[in-house]
Formats: C-alpha cells, sequence, structure tokens
C-alpha cells in the first residue's frame, strides 16, 4: 500500500477529508519517533509497540570484493507484535 492509498483508506474510514487524514498519521509518526528518540516506547494495545534500539558497531564484509568494512554503531527502530495480533495474523496457529 502506498502513502496516497494509506490516506486515501484512513480518510473513507474516519469520514474526513484526505488532508486531515494525511495531518493526523504525519503527526503520529513524528510523535513515534520523538518518543523512541528520546528512549520512550510507544504502544498500542491490540496491535504492538514501537521502540528504539542500539545496534553496536561491527565488522562486515564488501560482498563484492571481500574487504572487511567497519560499519558504525547505529540507532534502529524497533516493532513488536502484541500477541492478539500476533494471532489476528495467525488464525490457524495455537
Amino acid at each position: 500500500m502506498t502513502k496516497a492509498e494509506l490516506i486515501e483508506e484512513v480518510a473513507k474510514a474516519a469520514d474526513c477529508s484526505k488532508a486531515d487524514a494525511e495531518r493526523t498519521i504525519a503527526a503520529f509518526f513524528a510523535l513515534v519517533v520523538a518518543s523512541t528518540k528520546n528512549g520512550g516506547k510507544v504502544a498500542w494495545p491490540g496491535f504492538g509497540s514501537f521502540s528504539a534500539t542500539q545496534r553496536k558497531a561491527r565488522t562486515g564484509r564488501n560482498p563484492q570484493t571481500g574487504a572487511t568494512v567497519n560499519v558504525p554503531a547505529s540507532t534502529a527502530m524497533k516493532f513488536s507484535a502484541s500477541s492478539t495480533l500476533k494471532a489476528e495474523l495467525n488464525p490457524n496457529r495455537k
């Protein structure tokens, strides 16, 4: 689903304009980034939670040349699905 399709579907579901839907979605993502950037966690019960995780510096390899490459430490976004979402995605599992 593209950004435009997402905005259109949210606007239909919420019975609001596309501009309102886009502002709301943008505000949500901005808050998730700001909160996780400061070490927080954003949780939506029944869906999942967003948090930041630290990746250590490491040594990698260039697949074309085989040369070693230093990969610096970084921060990444992590999403953990809730058990409710997992059950919805996997209805035949017990």
